[in-house]
């Protein structure tokens, strides 16, 4: 790896001697010491079981009786063997097994058949891999099993007799000290405080915790304060960290109330302040816009977290503390990023996005990035986060964030950012004619001596959308490096060249269509690939406007809105008026 400065360096060898550290200590707090440590604390009952807000599909319990587990996207069929005795199957479905998410869907289907078979494989864990299993006892697995019994032992135990009921209590108490134990040692961000989550949850639904909830509650109220910033957001950056947070946050919020306990302060603020956030972030149609890690969103979890909010106010039109800026007109949404690269040991996650824009008109998603990929490659990884992947400016292919690479280190420390932009200036205007947002970022100063800025305007009836890209020079300039504008389109636009190149015309399914054009520059259609949807990979098209960094540094473009919905009387789109109208076919 080309390592650019001396800072990288350090940056490098500080995250190699905390992973050594933190490795050692978990060793010895988790490692064959307190596997081997005898364990007799068991609690004599379990007093609330917190509600699980995730989405159950009843249809996968007859699956997971006769023994067919499709989990992450493998499917394995265990032939009459218990799932925890399989060995030599991918890392990611076992994760999922361990996990016991799925014990959600043996609950919806509310038979008594389907409470044997969940008894039977929490059994079998804790035969097989109730004192230890590599994959199983990762802090992060032990955190949603966790939280996946606690919420699920009414099903669990119901029918069960004394000796299950005490095998299980005592079980789920040894999973609580190890994660107590090791949670220092977990990896920084959403991991960490899910499980001071999980820890929390555990101690107020147990009997005799005493020392340890005070401890518990104590613990989360700090790691809520650190993580959860004054606007809401993350400090990942990262709006997927609000829906998953929310989701355990809420029903431990529930159970503090059922319990006749005193919610924590930290605990009250800190979805105060996400709820408002997670309501920035979504557009017409309900999904999130796709930054830092943002991949499909879960609907159904959205609207059941949203139930809980009781403002239920108007989104905010910026989050300064997370680097975030909304423009709205009309029924016209765009989401812009404005925030700095986040800190390297929460960065692991995190793109290259800075400027980037995403844009929607009512259910509509016209601008988009490209998303995250379910797939568990590192492949598609490394072009999820890359500038390129996302509707903003990219000069010679390369990122604004420099990411730690798999050699020597990343095999181990995963790819966090090492550097990217740093000065992240914001203006913003809201007037009567609409709202503007002039930011800039200098994560191409080192390499290129270039910073870029977009200034963007969104009329007050969301019809238009102004923008212009300035690339201003703050040194000599290579008379050869290129700039490329990228606007990734989402795949249900129908997208095509008018006006002999000169501009794009998109097209919606219900027949509302607008106009992009960058006067003065040649526009052109490109291929690009949507990571985000619910169904896998979707092809799709990019506008890019190409220019020289010496000889073009500002580009100036518009997206205009010029039909509305046209439905016929079949009720379906009428395309072929618009088609008839441009004079030029829609591609495919």
């Amino acid at each position: 790896m080309n390592i650019a400065s001396l800072s990288e360096r350090s940056r490098i060898w500080r995250l190699v001697a905390l992973h050594v550290w933190q490795r050692s200590l978990k060793w010895m707090h988790g490692g064959p010491l307190f596997r081997m440590q005898p364990f007799s604390a068991v609690p004599a009952r379990l007093l609330i079981a917190p509600q699980d807000l995730r989405t159950a599909d009843a249809t996968n319990a007859a699956d997971i009786y006769g023994g067919r587990f499709l989990f992450s996207g493998h499917l394995v069929e265990t032939q009459g063997r218990s799932p925890f005795e399989l060995k030599a199957v991918h890392e990611d479905w076992q994760r999922e097994l361990h996990s016991f998410g799925w014990l959600r869907d043996l609950r919806a289907s509310d038979s008594q058949i389907s409470r044997q078979n969940a008894r039977a494989l929490v059994e079998d864990w804790i035969r097989f891999s109730g004192r230890w299993h590599e994959i199983g006892w990762e802090a992060e697995v032990v955190t949603r099993r966790i939280l996946s019994w606690l919420a699920h032992s009414p099903f669990i135990l119901q029918d069960g007799d004394h000796e299950f009921y005490r095998s299980f209590v005592k079980s789920l108490a040894r999973q609580v000290r190890f994660l107590r134990q090791t949670i220092n040692e977990t990896e920084d961000g959403v991991e960490r405080l899910h499980g001071a989550l999980a820890i929390a949850s555990a101690c107020i639904s147990m009997a005799g915790q005493g020392r340890f909830a005070r401890q518990s509650i104590r613990r989360l109220d700090q790691e809520l304060t650190r993580q959860i910033l004054p606007d809401g957001g993350h400090i990942s950056r990262n709006p997927r960290a609000l829906i998953d947070i929310l989701a355990d946050l809420l029903p431990i919020r529930q159970a503090f109330v059922s319990q006749g306990l005193e919610v924590p302060p930290a605990m009250v603020q800190s979805v105060d302040r996400m709820m408002p956030l997670l309501r920035f972030f979504r557009h017409g149609d309900g999904t999130l816009a796709h930054f830092n890690g943002m991949g499909s969103t879960p609907s159904d979890l959205v609207a059941t977290i949203l139930a809980y909010d009781d403002a239920r106010g108007a989104p905010p039109s910026n989050a300064p503390h997370s680097g975030y800026q909304r423009l709205t007109g009309g029924a016209s949404v765009v989401l812009i990023d404005t925030g700095p690269a986040p800190a390297l040991n929460v960065s692991g996650n995190a793109h290259a996005g800075c400027l980037a824009l995403e844009f929607s008109s009512g259910a509509h998603r016209l601008i988009v990035n490209c998303g995250v990929s379910p797939k568990s490659n590192p492949l598609w990884r490394r072009v999820s986060r890359s500038t390129a992947a996302h509707s903003t400016a990219v000069i010679e292919d390369t990122s604004s964030c420099r990411f730690l690479s798999d050699r020597p280190f990343g095999h181990i420390l995963g790819a966090p950012i090492l550097s990217g932009p740093s000065k992240v200036p914001v203006e913003r205007e809201d007037d009567a004619a609409g709202s503007r947002v002039i930011a800039s970022h200098d994560g191409y100063v080192a390499e290129f001596r270039v910073v870029h800025e977009r200034d963007l305007r969104l009329a007050a009836d969301g019809t238009v959308l102004d923008g212009v890209d300035t690339f201003r020079a703050v040194g000599p300039i290579d008379p050869e490096h290129q700039y490329a504008l990228r606007f990734h389109l989402h795949p249900s636009l129908r997208s095509s060249l008018i006006r002999g190149g000169s501009a794009v015309l998109l097209v919606c399914r219900d027949g509302e269509a607008w106009e992009f054009e960058a006067p003065g520059n040649e526009v052109m259609l490109e291929e690009s690939i949507y990571l985000s949807d619910v169904y896998g990979h979707r092809k799709t098209d990019q506008i890019v406007v190409n220019g020289l960094l010496n000889e073009a540094p500002s580009v100036s473009w518009q997206l205009r809105k010029t039909a509305t919905a046209k439905l016929s009387r079949r009720g379906t789109s009428d395309f072929d008026e618009i088609e008839e109208l441009e004079e030029l076919p829609l591609e495919e």
